[in-house]
């Protein structure tokens, strides 16, 4: 009771409803007719099974976020407090601020960046939307899709190596492999997540017509790394460690160590021994809101093992799409994104591989790929409406409609809604049994589709598309991500063709209008 009262307090209520529903179904599951009963378990057997065993509370989740994850969260903390969350707003206006639309740009950098070493989607948008959604809404977006590319850019850093989220430590634990294996495999992916909100963003400005920031009130990129620059090293030091087979605890040490180090080297970064108390308080407290998620989300995991929910839900999604891969992971991406609603990564993690994973690997998907999916629809729950707690964030920030912006938010994270079935049916995508000449051809098939799409949401591309040219600009891009070789080549063929007609017509069509004004 007293964990459920902290974790009310720290993490939030919606948390602790899904437990409570889980912890019910433990004691009443005999009253449950069909498959999803069971013999039902007294009140003191649930709570033996919670306490005193592996598990329940005190299992694999609450062991890794007292480790490797508090570790890392110090690691955050402490760079937060050198002002790197600053370098990373800076150094993203230096590289993307004068460009087309440079603001939504920024945010994209800046939001990744910020959120390979930040645990929270909320938190991410909380940070850099501040001063990126002001800057967006200054050069023409408008206030919801501010808001919404804000959100998108913050949720997709969850997806990022080397952090994460802290959900690739306990995925490691999980499947029982190295972390660095888990981090490689992710990075395909998130590159490719920040193509397709990179691409919308910028679509979306040659569409308005909006302008960057101009030149003069930007830093440029050596002025920023001769200031700040520095602060990159311990990040580039925790990567190095992880490479050299250090284990994730040492290799946090080593980075908290380092940040302390490096950040002494120039006066406007020195912490003071105020900073670095701080620092701890404030890694503290992070850690504290990860470790009640986790043990909470023990009573999920137990419930699960004492009851066996886990492999029922898992047969009944097998039996009701009657072994169908593509409606299996419609189902659970369903499921996932409805056990996400409101909860922190870590969290929804647990929750998702424990309940909706087993149905996967069931249906021979690699167990890697299985779990990617599951933490991929998971995070997508803080874009997906109702319950889209990024979008509705950056709403807040931006002064718009908490339901416009997360339909957009969605809107323009579409094709990263199309990711995860594509490293199931192409495990190359997670450096799984790699091919060379085929996983090259597959990123490039993917990056192309990503691009497309957004082409054909946005209706434009070089020009204003037409309704029927959105239509067969969406099928070419849908086709280029198919898993099948052939198809995706055919498709890009019939892209790069397409892209050169529309090109071509929107030349022509600024030669008439030049001539038609000269003849005025």
């Amino acid at each position: 009771v007293l964990l459920m009262e902290a974790c009310r307090r720290v993490v939030g209520l919606p948390i602790l409803i899904i437990v409570l529903v889980f912890l019910a179904y433990a004691v009443f599951g005999k009253y449950i007719p069909g498959s999803f009963g069971h013999r039902g378990y007294s009140v003191k057997q649930v709570v033996t099974h919670m306490y005193f065993t592996l598990n329940g509370v005190f299992g694999t989740p609450l062991g890794v976020s007292s480790t490797y994850i508090f570790l890392f969260i110090l690691f955050g903390s402490f760079l937060e407090k050198t002002g790197v969350g600053k370098l990373f707003i800076d150094l993203a206006n230096a590289l993307a601020g004068k460009r087309i639309g440079g603001p939504a740009k920024v945010a994209v950098v800046a939001s990744g960046l910020l959120g390979t070493i930040n645990g929270s989607s909320v938190a991410n948008v909380a940070t850099t939307g501040t001063f990126t959604i002001p800057l967006m809404k200054r050069v023409g977006y408008a206030p919801y899709y501010a808001g919404a590319v804000e959100a998108c850019a913050s949720t997709g850093g969850q997806l990022m190596p080397p952090i994460m989220g802290a959900g690739a430590f306990i995925m490691s634990e999980f499947l029982n492999i190295p972390y660095l294996s888990i981090a490689a495999a992710a990075i395909i992916p998130a590159l490719i997540y920040y193509t397709a909100i990179f691409s919308n963003v910028h679509i979306r400005a040659r569409k308005k017509k909006l302008r960057g920031i101009p030149k003069s009130d930007l830093p440029s990129v050596r002025e920023v790394m001769r200031s700040d620059g520095h602060l990159l090293v311990p990040v580039i030091v925790v990567i190095i460690t992880l490479l050299m087979k250090y284990t994730p605890l040492r290799a946090g040490f080593i980075g908290v160590v380092a940040v302390i180090i490096v950040s002494s080297l120039k006066k406007n970064t020195r912490m003071t021994l105020k900073d670095n108390f701080n620092a701890l308080v404030e890694g503290a407290r992070g850690g504290l809101g990860v470790a009640l998620a986790c043990a909470l989300v023990g009573f999920i995991v137990g419930t699960s093992s004492l009851t066996s929910l886990g492999l029922t839900i898992s047969n009944n999604i097998i039996d009701i799409s009657g072994g169908n891969l593509v409606l299996t992971l419609v189902m659970a991406m369903v499921a996932c994104l409805v056990l996400g609603m409101g909860l922190p990564t870590t969290a929804n993690y647990i929750v998702c591989s424990t309940i909706i994973a087993p149905a996967l690997i069931g249906m021979k998907v690699l167990p890697l790929s299985a779990h990617l999916f599951v933490f991929y629809f998971g995070i997508m729950a803080d874009l997906t409406p109702p319950v889209c707690l990024a979008a509705f964030t950056g709403a807040g920030i931006a002064g718009a409609s908490p339901a416009k912006t997360g339909m957009t938010a969605t809107r323009i994270a579409l094709a990263s809604y199309l990711l995860p079935y594509c490293f199931v049916y192409n495990p190359m995508l997670l450096l799984q049994n790699v091919e060379i000449v085929d996983l090259t051809v597959l990123v490039v098939s993917a990056l192309f589709g990503v691009i497309t799409l957004a082409g054909s949401f946005e209706g434009w591309f070089f020009r204003d598309l037409k309704t029927y040219e959105r239509v067969v600009f969406g099928i070419l891009a849908l086709l280029s991500i198919y898993h099948d070789f052939w198809i995706s080549v055919a498709a890009m063929a019939g892209i790069v063709v397409v892209m050169f007609y529309f090109r071509k017509s929107a030349r022509d069509d600024s030669s008439s209008e030049d001539l038609e004004g000269a003849s005025a």
